[in-house]
C-alpha cells in the first residue's frame, strides 16, 4: 500500500464546508506530561473524525475511562494540518 495524494479542488471551500481530518489515539506514556508512548505497538487507535468536535467527544470518552491511570493518555492528532499545512 503506497502513499495516496489528495486531489486539489478547483473551487475554494469555506472552512465549515471542508473536512478537517482528526485522529484520536491513546496508550501508555513514559511521562504523563508528554506524548512519548511506551510501546508503539500497543497504541489504541480510537478512530478518524471529520471535525474537531467529533474527535473531542471520542477523546473525552476514552480519557474519562482512564482518568485514574496517570500513565494512560489519549490525544487528538490534527491530520488535516499535516496533509495540508497551509490551511489556517
Amino acid at each position: 500500500m503506497g502513499l495516496e495524494f489528495l486531489p486539489t479542488h478547483s473551487r475554494v471551500l469555506n472552512m465549515s464546508d471542508k473536512q478537517l481530518l482528526h485522529l484520536v489515539i491513546g496508550g501508555r506514556v513514559t511521562d504523563p506530561r508528554g506524548v512519548e508512548f511506551q510501546d508503539l505497538k500497543d497504541i489504541h487507535t480510537v478512530g478518524f473524525y471529520a471535525s474537531f468536535e467529533e474527535a473531542e467527544e471520542a477523546w473525552r470518552s476514552w480519557a474519562q475511562r482512564t482518568v485514574d491511570d496517570a500513565e494512560m493518555k489519549y490525544v487528538i492528532v490534527h491530520l488535516h494540518k499535516l496533509l495540508e499545512p497551509k490551511l489556517p
